[in-house]
């Protein structure tokens, strides 16, 4: 078996997989499958159109677009950020003082106090 052998039966095998595919991509069968898939997203699409509009319109709707509009107004104005900061600034001085508790208790007696940390 000679390696021009070989390749015209790589080249062969190709041709016959390609004309394979082709062969399968234009029967009638996939064509009518492509169709209803096609047509079965549209109508998914239509419901979920629907159903968004519906929802929209709800008095569940209406309410969590006012609450987002809420939203968007403190942030507009700051409020949000304002309590944000209030809420971490807070968060941050019970973790330090957590820590500085903490490092009291194991802290042996006597023992200088790092720099940055208070009484203990």
């Amino acid at each position: 078996m000679s390696a021009e052998n070989l390749s015209d039966d790589f080249k062969a095998l190709g041709d016959n997989l390609g004309d394979l595919l082709r062969a399968a991509w234009d029967r009638p069968e996939r064509k009518n499958l492509q169709k209803e898939v096609q047509n079965g997203l549209k109508e998914v699409r239509i419901a979920l159109e629907q159903a968004a509009s519906d929802f929209s319109e709800s008095g569940v709707g209406q309410k969590i677009r006012d609450e987002v509009d809420d939203v968007r107004q403190r942030v507009e104005r700051g409020e949000v950020e304002a309590r944000v900061r209030a809420d971490l600034q807070t968060a941050l001085q019970k973790v330090n003082q957590e820590l500085e508790n903490l490092i009291g208790k194991i802290r042996e007696p006597g023992e200088p106090h790092s720099p940055g940390t208070e009484g203990g």
